[in-house]
């Protein structure tokens, strides 16, 4: 006897599994374009920073913060001259993509801004939300660094390495502003 009824095919293990979201069409497929669009994702990031660290700067004290926060600036810049390297290497035009971890971000530093005084108090407020933004960027390139590196894209790791490295050195300085000076001063200010 021929079983001529079509056998229906699987679902796939991402199918079969409940509660399993549906992707976008254009949703990524591979790994390239998982790496692209987090490009564009960070761009778009470092490009919203570089509005909201002058900002951040004029409502701290702590010259050091100031500092801090300055150097960052400026660093930002050149981070998203590198990102546009990246681009290059890859053949793509530099896009941005809203970033809406970064956006959140940016408001709830915003937030904090509003909900304290200024001085010492804002100033760790200000230490706090920077922390958090550095270690989404911390956590962004060393993902975007690794999947350059197995892709087989040299050059582009060592970019996304050297601006990695610059993310660490940030949030270690803002470390080191909060526990010598800001932290212990606001503690005084209770």
């Amino acid at each position: 006897m021929k079983v001529t009824d079509k056998k229906q095919a699987a679902p796939s293990k991402q199918e079969a599994k409940k509660g399993a979201v549906k992707p976008k069409s254009d949703a990524a497929s591979g790994l390239t374009e998982l790496f692209e669009d987090g490009l564009k994702d960070i761009y778009w990031a470092e490009k919203a920073l570089t509005k909201a660290l002058p900002k951040m700067a004029k409502n701290a004290t702590s010259p050091e913060l100031i500092d801090a926060i300055n150097n960052h600036l400026i660093e930002t810049e050149e981070q998203i001259i590198r990102l546009e390297q990246v681009f290059e290497l890859i053949g793509k035009k530099a896009t941005a993509k809203k970033c809406d971890a970064m956006a959140g971000l940016i408001e709830e530093g915003d937030g904090i801004l509003e909900e304290t005084e200024i001085g010492v108090v804002r100033d760790a407020g200000i230490i706090a939300a920077s922390q958090k933004i550095e270690h989404y960027e911390i956590a962004t390139y060393g993902t975007l660094r690794q999947f350059a590196e197995t892709l087989g894209l040299t050059e582009a790791a060592a970019l996304l390495e050297q601006t990695l490295d610059e993310e660490k050195g940030a949030d270690k300085k803002l470390t080191e502003v909060a526990v010598n000076a800001v932290n212990l001063e606001a503690a005084e200010a209770d």
